[in-house]
């Protein structure tokens, strides 16, 4: 929406794209790229003080979440580079 729009152009140049699934479509549908972002939302959850919601401030909650981001890229980085 319009308050997503207006934060993210403070941020730089985003592109912001909402995919629906057909209401037509019966079954399966493969959307594209909606993984990515439930993916890396499930990764962020796998670290404990991020699985609940015990943060008082904004400022905190982006710091454990910046945390957990680069612990990720560390274990995975090092992963890499043993092999």
């Amino acid at each position: 929406g319009e308050k997503l729009r207006s934060a993210l152009a403070s941020m730089g140049k985003w592109t912001v794209e909402i995919i629906r699934r057909s209401d037509t479509v019966k079954g399966f549908q493969i959307l594209p790229r909606r993984w990515v972002v439930e993916r890396t939302f499930a990764w962020l959850g796998r670290c404990r003080r991020l699985a609940k919601d015990w943060e008082q401030s904004i400022a905190s909650s982006t710091a454990w979440t910046l945390i957990a981001s680069i612990r990720m890229l560390t274990r995975r980085t090092a992963r890499h580079c043993q092999a």
